[in-house]
């Protein structure tokens, strides 16, 4: 249901007298803006996946990690970045991103009025996660050295983001969703940055070891060479 805000414009927005003067209401549906999301991600997976098999000398927890910034480079780049050029005209914007922002902002209204711990997360984020996960896809597939040590930096910046997103809002009481509400709480704002948290977690333990085991290597062939002298 649509509320009115405190100059009479009707918006669907939490807290309901938020003041959004310029707001227009998307005249796409939430099904076309959420098979669109899914279809172009699920689209990205699938290259990739498909990409990370030629080879044959990647296993499915490798390949699933190269998918997983695949898809990051495309969400930060291109829809995140999206936000971070135009959120000032956003919430009268009827272009297909802006729409899709708007759909998602019923979640967290943060993002229909510009907040500005919101948009200098997702500038820093279009900026320099969305490009380093597109090298991280590059560095796998071609094996470079530094490899994981772009899966912790990418990893290490998106867990520090969300959480302080997350942190944000729960010291705002919630303020900016509908508190329980199915779809706009429980799906946009925490299922949908929740994985934010979790594969970035998985990730980061995988580049420790990895680099534990690296740098461990590299102290026994020290070592073993000052025996020889």
């Amino acid at each position: 249901m649509d509320a009115s805000s405190a100059n009479g414009i009707l918006h669907p927005y939490w807290p309901r007298a938020l003041l959004i003067p310029t707001y227009v209401a998307n005249d796409r549906s939430m099904a076309e803006i959420l098979i669109f999301l899914f279809s172009v991600s699920g689209t990205f997976l699938l290259a990739t996946w498909l990409i990370t098999g030629t080879s044959g000398r990647l296993g499915t927890w490798r390949r699933l990690a190269i998918c997983w910034f695949a898809v990051c480079g495309f969400i930060h780049s291109v829809i995140e970045g999206w936000f971070s050029l135009y959120y000032d005209i956003l919430p009268g914007d009827q272009s297909f991103l802006s729409q899709l922002w708007k759909e998602y902002s019923k979640g967290d209204s943060r993002y229909v009025i510009a907040d500005n711990f919101t948009v200098c997360m997702e500038t820093i984020t279009a900026c320099l996660w969305g490009p380093f996960s597109f090298w991280a896809v590059y560095s796998f597939l071609t094996t470079k050295s530094y490899r994981f040590v772009l899966q912790l930096i990418i990893s290490l910046g998106q867990l520090y983001g969300v959480v302080l997103y997350f942190f944000t809002e729960h010291r705002d009481g919630y303020a900016h969703s509908e508190l329980g509400h199915p779809i706009y709480f429980w799906f946009y704002f925490v299922f949908m940055n929740v994985l934010w948290v979790v594969i970035p977690l998985v990730l980061i333990v995988d580049a420790w070891r990895q680099l534990s085991a690296a740098q461990t290597h590299k102290d026994i062939t020290m070592t073993q060479k000052s025996k020889r002298k």
